[in-house]
């Protein structure tokens, strides 16, 4: 996917959403993968010429794991000129050795949540970026179904009541496929996950069986996509 194709996408799901209004101040979270890398790179391009303007923050939270090498991400913030901080944090130690936790991924989730929205408030943003592309949304849907009983995924705009912060997913629009391209062709500076259960998550087993189901029945995937925008969405 080229530069051009991936902002139309993004331009997109902002119009489409409202997901920027002039004046933001928006944290962009970066886990170091791929998709948070690409709409980093979408979203300094876009602040070039979107006619609301706005700023951009981005943010590791670092789990303290030790194994992440993040001086080329910082290299990257630099040479798209947004501003980058890293946040250091014992939620890998508090996981995996204290807690000894065997599911961690729900608490994991919840605890860097929270270390990047206070920093957020903290500089002063009103908005927080999240990279969730199209095959997350899918996923997430199945998730549901098939551990809570329940069809819905997250909605590409949702307002934290507890905070005052909103959250803005712009990638709704792009599929996986095109960011690993988008990928590939920018070399970003993907840093492998540290975290012991990559790999080995129940969304890991979705994944997979959404494959299957579009291996066996092509266009599946359209269809589900489909169901989660017209139905599904959680406000």
């Amino acid at each position: 996917m080229k530069l051009q194709r991936l902002l139309s996408l993004i331009r997109q799901a902002v119009e489409q959403y409202q997901l920027i209004e002039d004046g933001d101040h928006i944290a962009l979270g970066i886990s170091g993968g791929k998709d948070s890398l690409t709409l980093l790179w979408g979203l300094s391009q876009l602040q070039k010429f979107y006619p609301k303007p706005f700023k951009l923050s981005a943010i590791t939270v670092d789990l303290g794991l030790d194994t992440m090498n993040l001086e080329p991400i910082q290299n990257l913030c630099e040479q798209l000129e947004v501003p980058y901080e890293i946040i250091s944090t014992n939620i890998g130690k508090i996981l995996f050795d204290v807690r000894k936790e065997s599911n961690p991924c729900s608490l994991c989730a919840k605890l860097r949540k929270g270390a990047l929205n206070n920093r957020a408030l903290q500089l002063g943003c009103n908005k927080i970026a999240y990279a969730h592309h199209r095959d997350d949304f899918i996923e997430t849907a199945m998730m549901s179904l098939i551990y809570e009983g329940r069809f819905h995924s997250f909605s590409p705009c949702t307002r934290l009541d507890r905070t005052g912060l909103t959250v803005i997913r712009p990638l709704i629009f792009a599929e996986e496929a095109d960011i690993k391209g988008f990928r590939n062709k920018y070399q970003l500076p993907v840093c492998k996950n540290p975290c012991p259960m990559d790999g080995h998550t129940k969304r890991e087993y979705v994944k997979q069986l959404i494959h299957s189901l579009e291996t066996e029945n092509p266009g599946a995937t359209d269809r589900l996509y489909r169901a989660v925008i017209n139905s599904a969405l959680e406000n």
